[in-house]
C-alpha cells in the first residue's frame, strides 16, 4: 500500500470512528499517522494495537473500535462494508442499531472546512515524515543544497545524552557502604544503640566528550555538514564539549562554537582553520593532541569521537603509536567513518589498518540514521570498566562494538 492510499484510508477511517459516535479528533489522527513511523504495518497485530491504544479512550467503544477495524482493512471499501459497519453496535441496549444504513452517505471530499482542515493537517505531517524517511537514509555527500538545508533542520532537533561515569564521591543513599558519621549521629537518639544504618552511594555525573574531525580533502563533501553535526553536539549535551577539527595540523574550536548561533559559530570556525581540504596528516594531528590537549581534557572517564574516512599521508606507525597512547588515555575511542556506510567499504588503507586494533567502536557517520544509531550507544555508555582492548579484529568493512 503506498503512503498516498494509507494517508486516504486513514482519514476516511477516522470520519468512520466519529460517524460511529467515537471520539476521534483530527489531533489524534496525526498522532496515529506519528506513530505508524514506528510500526512494521506488515504485521496486522502492530497496526491494530497501534491505533487502538490511540483513538480508543473508552472501554465501552473497544468491541465497536474492533469490529469497525476488522471491516474497514479486511477489503476494499464499499457500501456493502459501510451496511454492516452502521447497522449494529454490539454496546446499544436490545441490540438496536444506533445508525441504519440509509442514513449513512458516502463522505464527500471537501464537504466542510472542518473536513478539509483535518485533511490538509495529515497531509502536511504525513510530507514531512516522507521527507525526513527519504533524507534518513540518504549520504550526506549526495544531498542537494535544499536537502541538505533540511537535514541541518533536523540535525539540530535530535537528543544527545552520553552515559554517565562513577566518581569517588559518595552521597547519602541507597548503596552498600555503611555511611559511619550519620550512623553515629542518628543513633544518639537511642542511647548509642545501633538501630537505624544510614548508607552511602556513589554520585554520578556524565562523561566529557571530545571530538576530532578530519577536514582535509578527502572529507570535503561531509565536512561542512559534520561541522553541524558537531554544532548539534555541543547544544544538546549539558557537559561542555571539547572540539578539534584537523588536516595537516591540528585547530581547536571549543571557543568558536560555545554560546553562539550556528551562522555565527560556523563563520568563526572558518576564519580560525587554515587547512581546509588540505593534505591529511593524522597521526601528527593526534601527537599534538596527545601533547598538548591530552592532559587538559581526557580527564575523568572521557569519550573520544574521531571523524575521518582513514586516508592518510603521513607515517603510518606514527599513527599507530599515537593513537594508541589516545586509546589508553581515554575510556573509548569511536572512529566514525563516512565511507562505512557503503556495503562494499573495506579499510584497507594504510592508516585504517594501523588504527583499526586501536578503535572500540567502528561506525558509519554518512546519514541521518546513523546518526541516530550513534545517539542511542553514546546513551548507552554506563559500563564501568573500560571495553577489551587488544583484541584481534578482521580487517572489513563491516561496523563493529566491543563489548562494553
Amino acid at each position: 500500500m503506498t503512503n498516498n492510499n494509507l494517508l486516504h484510508n486513514l482519514i476516511l477511517f477516522g470520519r468512520l470512528l466519529r460517524t460511529l459516535g467515537m471520539d476521534v479528533n483530527p489531533g489524534r489522527m496525526i498522532d496515529l499517522v506519528h506513530a505508524l513511523e514506528h510500526v512494521n504495518l506488515a504485521r496486522k497485530a502492530d497496526f491494530f494495537y497501534t491505533a487502538r491504544s490511540l483513538l480508543v479512550h473508552s472501554r465501552d467503544d473497544l468491541p465497536l473500535f474492533e469490529q469497525a477495524f476488522e471491516l474497514f482493512w479486511r477489503a476494499p471499501r464499499d457500501r456493502t462494508i459501510f451496511d454492516e459497519l452502521f447497522k449494529f453496535r454490539p454496546d446499544a441496549p436490545n441490540n438496536k442499531p444506533i445508525i441504519t444504513a440509509p442514513a449513512l452517505k458516502e463522505p464527500e471530499p471537501a464537504s466542510s472546512e472542518d473536513e478539509d482542515d483535518e485533511v490538509q493537517q495529515v497531509i502536511e505531517v504525513t510530507r514531512t515524515y516522507s521527507t525526513r524517511e527519504v533524507l534518513r537514509r540518504k549520504d550526506f555527500g549526495e544531498l542537494t543544497q535544499e536537502e541538505m538545508q533540511a537535514v541541518k533542520h533536523f540535525m539540530a532537533q535530535m537528543v544527545w545524552e552520553l552515559g554517565l561515569r562513577r566518581t569517588r564521591r559518595q552521597r547519602p543513599g541507597r548503596g552498600q557502604r555503611l555511611d559511619l558519621r550519620r550512623s553515629l549521629r542518628r543513633n544518639l537518639r537511642y542511647g548509642g544503640e545501633l538501630i537505624e544504618w544510614p548508607s552511602r552511594q556513589f554520585k554520578y555525573k556524565p562523561r566529557p566528550l571530545i571530538v576530532i574531525a578530519d577536514i582535509s580533502g578527502s572529507m570535503e563533501r561531509y565536512a561542512r555538514l559534520l561541522l553541524h553535526f558537531i554544532y548539534s553536539l555541543a547544544k544538546g549535551l549539558e557537559q561542555e564539549v571539547e572540539a578539534f577539527v584537523f588536516s595537516t595540523h591540528l585547530t581547536r574550536i571549543t571557543r568558536q562554537l560555545r554560546g553562539k548561533e550556528i551562522d555565527r559559530a560556523l563563520a568563526e570556525v572558518s576564519r580560525e582553520v587554515t587547512d581546509w581540504s588540505g593534505g591529511t596528516r593524522i597521526g601528527e594531528s593526534l601527537k599534538t593532541f596527545n601533547f598538548d590537549w591530552g592532559r587538559r581534557v581526557l580527564g575523568r572517564g572521557a569519550v573520544v569521537l574521531l571523524i575521518s574516512d582513514g586516508w592518510d599521508r603521513g607515517d603510518p606507525l606514527l599513527l599507530k603509536k599515537e593513537i594508541g597512547r589516545l586509546q589508553r588515555s581515554c575510556h573509548r575511542l569511536i572512529w566514525l567513518n563516512p565511507l562505512l556506510g557503503s556495503a562494499e567499504y573495506e579499510p584497507l588503507t594504510r592508516g585504517m589498518q594501523a588504527a583499526l586494533p586501536y578503535i572500540d567502536d567502528f561506525l558509519p557517520v554518512h546519514n541521518l540514521a546513523s546518526l541516530e544509531e550513534l545517539a542511542a550507544h553514546l546513551q548507552n555508555l554506563t559500563a564501568e570498566k573500560r571495553p577489551s582492548r587488544r583484541q584481534q579484529l578482521k580487517l572489513s568493512g563491516a561496523a563493529f562494538i566491543k563489548d562494553r
